[in-house]
């Protein structure tokens, strides 16, 4: 792989999604907007929101990835990008939809669950308490 070049792997919890050597640049979406690597880039981190990844091979070839919020590293040549879940695709709008009903929708469904456990925890919690007292 030549200097000018970056390795990307895209992990997951439990597997290898993709290990791409000769990766020309590289857009990922924050928090803060949309975040772009070219080879020379310095090292840098950079946390991940639900959206697009897109990266361009050596050959010119525009490759879309959905991901799930996560964390980017670039050390060196080498970029690992770790997410919760990931969807490739070319359709781009079809990614984009899987973003919008997949990794949004579910994080709100995960945030409704957190709270109905904060409150039963919190009762359970008021029971103790009671059961001391008495």
């Amino acid at each position: 792989m030549p200097a000018s070049l970056m390795r990307l792997k895209v992990l997951l919890p439990f597997a290898v999604f993709a290990d791409t050597p000769g990766v020309s640049r590289i857009v990922a979406e924050t928090p803060a907007g949309s975040f772009g690597l070219l080879p020379h880039r310095l090292d840098c981190v950079a946390a991940l929101a639900p959206g697009i990844l897109t990266y361009q091979t050596q050959s010119g070839d525009e490759v879309f990835v959905a991901v799930d919020q996560g964390v980017l590293v670039k050390t060196g040549p080498d970029v690992l990008v770790s997410v919760r879940r990931a969807i490739g695709g070319t359709d781009l709008s079809r990614l984009r939809d899987a973003v919008q009903k997949q990794f949004v929708t579910l994080r709100d469904d995960e945030q409704s669950e957190r709270r109905v456990i904060a409150k039963r925890e919190a009762g359970l919690l008021r029971r103790l308490v009671e059961l001391q007292r008495a």
